[in-house]
């Protein structure tokens, strides 16, 4: 994985390498902080208005049993002589016990919706504020960061729905203490556990950028990541199992296979730093 190539744009040419006061640097923060609490908006109002589909198709799939998920591990299950895979139905009911309730949750909704779609601009705006502070080498070097910190959460948001959710969510109504117990859940339980869960696993797909920087500032490297691939394994293990809340074994490995991969990509991504950071050591000091 490299940062090379990405469609971004220097905001301001005539702005590179001036310098600028405190208050200067704060009346630039405010505008890009408009700009990006404006395209959160513009994207929240839209998700307003298609509240119907979002809330029907997207955040309620993972609770009915025809979601996509559940499909693909009937498949499996009955592929590999596993039935007990096959979700027939979710047992639990959703309601709303406040009077502003289901407004309150399509407020939520929608802001959450507009700040995942809005996601690349706000990254955009905030780069394009830090980026005039960096040296050209570390410009060169960091080419590419928007798109690839887009990619990785917007893959990890959807690793999140498409898997890490509907497995807990799955275990989570159907866990029962005895039978006479009924599973009536607040829709913002529900609500928060998706989102949770979904960006939750955005965040953590940030694993290989987040390489990227510790190994630029000297903090790791490749040698270290490789010498403690084991305990890195152990921990990615518990993380798997603290975000999946299921007990089998299936679930947990399912998810922490995602993040073993990611951890080897960091590997390659610490890698070339390192190496690009030796030969510009090597050419300062020829």
């Amino acid at each position: 994985m490299a940062l090379d190539q990405s469609p971004e744009i220097d905001y301001d040419e005539s702005q590179e390498g001036k310098e600028m006061t405190f208050l200067e640097h704060l009346e630039e923060l405010r505008w890009h902080l408009i700009r990006s609490i404006a395209a959160i908006l513009i994207f929240m109002i839209a998700a307003w208005f298609l509240k119907g589909l979002i809330f029907n198709t997207i955040i309620l799939g993972p609770s009915k049993p025809d979601f996509w998920t559940y499909r693909m591990m009937c498949k499996i299950g009955t592929s590999v002589g596993i039935d007990s895979l096959c979700v027939d139905k979710m047992n639990f009911s959703l309601m709303s016990r406040q009077v502003s309730g289901q407004f309150m949750m399509a407020l939520t909704a929608s802001a959450i919706t507009g700040l995942l779609i809005a996601f690349p601009y706000v990254f955009w705006e905030i780069w394009r504020f830090i980026k005039p502070g960096l040296k050209l080498t570390e410009k060169k070097a960091s080419r590419g960061a928007v798109f690839f910190v887009t990619l990785l959460f917007m893959m990890g948001v959807l690793f999140g729905y498409y898997v890490v959710a509907p497995f807990a969510i799955n275990f989570l109504v159907n866990f029962q203490l005895d039978p006479s117990i009924e599973n009536q859940f607040d829709i913002q339980s529900y609500i928060g556990v998706l989102a949770t869960l979904t960006l939750a696993c955005g965040i953590t797909f940030q694993l290989p950028m987040a390489i990227f920087v510790l190994t630029k500032v000297g903090v790791v490297g490749p040698k270290f990541l490789r010498d403690y691939r084991r305990h890195a394994i152990v921990v990615l293990l518990i993380v798997a199992a603290v975000i999946t809340p299921s007990p089998d074994m299936i679930s947990q490995i399912v998810v922490a296979i995602p993040l073993y991969f990611l951890y080897e990509i960091s590997i390659l991504v610490s890698a070339r730093e390192e190496k690009r950071k030796l030969k510009e050591e090597a050419k300062l000091n020829s």
